[in-house]
């Protein structure tokens, strides 16, 4: 068993898109180039949706712009329709990620359409970047479950599996979207996915809404995958799954990672230090527990002796 996990960071995107104060774009690109100097190899950075829709993503071609652009960092974004693919190809992104859930309820009040219609805008997608060198990846949300529908069957998240790697696309990532999973279910699934993904090309995207995160990231990486989305200071959530909270915690996944040996390429002092200063930006504290706690190498001086 390889001993690297993979991180991709999401809070840029994932995270700011639904909070109500608007982070400033200088502020924005000054923390993805921080990420960036950390170590990732990975960030999404942004969405090209429409700025009526997520008005809090309303600039990501001003933060594309912007960003110093360190070599080995593929620089991602979220995209929903070709005419976000055109102008995600504008700003000269490296990777394009497209998101329909496997449910259909879900699918219908997040994208406004059936899952069958989000894959055949999909096509057009993909047809859109063809030959342009930009690497396309391909999210199921609700692959663990759903709030409306329950359970989703493993056959029909393995369907949808497949419909992306029919349309050529690079990656898929399976996402525990509404924090549903448990670390059984998540073996069992990755285990099914592997054989057509590939650990290369697979991604897991997991809550920590029932506290079960990091266990599914165990889980995840115990059946073979070794690459997860994580949200700087645990920001996130998703605004169509009633009581859903943040991604699962950066910091505290390249915590845990370390403290087994896994070896993730990160600096953690520079996380933690990004990630207390995350308050400011979004105006409230953050679920991340190291930042607040320390890692478990700091350690402090012994209280004094009490007199006998």
């Amino acid at each position: 068993m390889s001993e690297t996990l993979i991180v991709q960071e999401v809070a840029t995107r994932d995270g700011f898109q639904i909070e109500p104060v608007f982070v400033e774009t200088a502020e924005k690109i000054r923390l993805i180039d921080a990420l960036a100097a950390a170590g990732f190899s990975r960030i999404e950075v942004s969405s090209f949706v429409s700025p009526k829709a997520v008005p809090a993503l309303s600039d990501a071609a001003e933060v594309f712009a912007g960003l110093t652009r360190r070599p080995g960092t593929v620089y991602v974004a979220l995209v929903p329709n070709p005419r976000g693919a055109e102008r995600a190809l504008q700003a000269k992104v490296d990777e394009i990620n497209l998101v329909a859930s496997v449910s259909e309820t879900h699918n219908r009040a997040n994208m406004g359409m059936t899952p069958a219609a989000s894959l055949e805008g999909f096509a057009r997608i993909v047809e859109t970047v063809r030959g342009s060198g930009v690497g396309v990846n391909a999210t199921v949300a609700t692959a663990f479950g759903c709030p409306f529908e329950g359970d989703q069957p493993v056959d029909k998240v393995l369907a949808q599996v497949e419909r992306y790697r029919a349309l050529g696309v690079d990656g898929v990532t399976l996402a525990d979207t509404t924090g549903m999973a448990n670390p059984r279910q998540v073996a069992h699934l990755v285990e099914r996915v592997l054989p057509s993904v590939g650990a290369a090309g697979l991604t897991l995207h997991f809550h920590n809404t029932r506290g079960l995160g990091l266990a599914n990231v165990l889980a995840a990486y115990q059946a073979g995958a070794r690459r997860f989305d994580a949200a700087l200071g645990g920001l996130g959530g998703c605004p169509f799954a009633p009581g859903a909270t943040g991604n699962i915690c950066t910091e505290d996944l390249v915590s845990m990672a370390h403290e087994m040996g896994l070896a993730t390429g990160l600096d953690l002092a520079a996380l933690i230090d990004l990630a207390r200063d995350l308050p400011r930006l979004v105006g409230h504290d953050v679920p991340g527990q190291v930042a607040k706690a320390g890692r478990p190498c700091d350690l402090h001086p012994a209280p004094p002796l009490k007199a006998a």
